[in-house]
């Protein structure tokens, strides 16, 4: 049996939590957001991924 590391299911497994928001609920979103202000690095996060975090922390109350 071979060895599994978490990036081995990544890769292959469509990660999707039940408070993720939707494609559609993203389409609705994503407009409303900011563009970039200046080039230059490309953020480490996507806007969607963001979003995601500010809402994982609102609804558990993470400090």
């Amino acid at each position: 049996m071979k060895n599994l590391n978490a990036g081995d299911l990544v890769a292959s497994i469509a990660v999707t939590r039940r408070h993720d928001l939707t494609d559609a609920q993203w389409a609705v979103l994503a407009p409303l957001l900011p563009g970039a202000k200046r080039p230059g690095r490309p953020s480490q996060w996507s806007k969607r991924q963001l979003i995601g975090g500010i809402r994982w922390w609102v609804r558990v109350g993470a400090s």
